[in-house]
């Protein structure tokens, strides 16, 4: 009987070191899409349009980047700030269109690229119309949310009636 004892110990060892131990469950949100990251786009353009410069960029991350057409880079939220502010006058609207875009296999960075208008008026009140290209990077948050991390836009030619 003694011999036997020793051969358990070792068997239910064995069976416990070979059994799964149960883990935790984490309940992941869904992988995003590129669907994802234009739904985003449609927030963002939204957000921008009803509170001006505050709902453009409440989309930031605090770290962004912005990398203007024909200016020198502009690096975090509170210094691209001051140059959003032309957001906040109602005559100027400012529209975008996502054409394509991706996200990483990571699930955790993604871009879109796409087209702008800028509708403004002149000082004589005369409505114009600006067009270009852009590209935005998005990544996700720490805290579950999505955050512009690059920002870059370019002129088109204007385009004819």
């Amino acid at each position: 009987m003694k011999s036997i004892f020793p051969i358990l110990i070792v068997a239910f060892l064995v069976v416990t070191i070979s059994m799964p131990l149960p883990r935790p469950t984490v309940s992941a949100s869904p992988k995003a899409t590129v669907e994802t990251i234009k739904q985003l786009e449609a927030e963002f353009m939204k957000a921008a349009g009803e509170k001006g410069s505050a709902g453009y960029l409440a989309y930031y991350a605090d770290n962004a980047v912005e990398v203007p057409n024909g200016a020198p880079l502009i690096e975090g939220k509170t210094n691209i700030a001051p140059g959003m502010s032309f957001l906040d006058d109602k005559n100027n609207r400012l529209m975008w269109t996502p054409v394509g875009g991706d996200v990483s296999a990571s699930g955790d960075l993604g871009y879109t690229y796409g087209t702008y208008e800028f509708h403004s008026k002149t000082k004589e009140g005369t409505p114009r119309v600006q067009y270009g290209k852009y590209t935005t990077i998005w990544k996700l948050q720490k805290d579950g949310n999505w955050k512009v991390v690059l920002d870059m836009g370019n002129a088109s030619p204007d385009q004819k009636a």
